[in-house]
């Protein structure tokens, strides 16, 4: 398995870059928000899901560890593919996605291409206990919305460290988000 690409943005279209990593051309889908961070010339790093099938292979790519987990987590509904699965993450930022499902907003999630209702709602019912308690209640704004700071690397430390996504979350829930990095972590394994 592929588990993560750095390289160069040498080309953009649709939703998909091609980075090229050593003189090697990996194409790789990402979701809107990538996208549109990702710049020509610029080295940038994806962690990376690399779905075969009969017929093809495929990377999906991602700029932050959470990102990557929710995915899965999504691609494990039934009905929802990668596809879907990019296309959800690509409604905001992964943690405005996280958040859509923890707080059962099954309108923002069916805003997705090729998600219905239907599986907007076997979405929720099968992933809101595994994604962690709302950051935020309320509706999700049914639209893009770029992501205002970088990926929360604290979280993405204790999923690399093997806690899922929930487990994660929480620990993280009581922990001052101003501290260092390192300080975040450390307080909440102490938690």
């Amino acid at each position: 398995m592929i588990a993560h690409l750095k390289g160069e943005v040498v080309e953009k279209f649709g939703n998909s870059l091609i980075l090229d990593v050593h003189g090697v051309g990996y194409e790789v889908m990402v979701p809107t928000p990538d996208f549109e961070n990702a710049n020509l010339k610029e080295e940038r790093k994806f962690y990376t899901y690399h779905n075969i099938r009969e017929n093809a292979e495929e990377l999906y790519g991602f700029s932050s560890l959470m990102a990557k987990k929710l995915f899965e987590l999504l691609i494990s509904v039934q009905g929802i593919g990668p596809k879907a699965g990019i296309a959800i993450l690509s409604l905001a930022d992964a943690e405005e996605v996280r958040n859509a499902i923890a707080n059962a907003d099954t309108a923002f999630i069916s805003k997705a291409s090729g998600v219905g209702k239907k599986s907007a709602e076997r979405l929720v019912v099968d992933l809101r206990d595994k994604v962690g308690i709302p950051s935020h209640y309320g509706a999700t704004e049914a639209k893009y919305i770029k992501a205002s700071e970088e990926p929360d690397e604290a979280l993405d430390a204790l999923i690399a460290l093997g806690f899922p996504l929930k487990e994660a979350t929480a620990a993280l829930e009581k922990v001052d988000k101003t501290l260092p990095t390192e300080e975040r972590i450390k307080l909440a394994l102490k938690n």
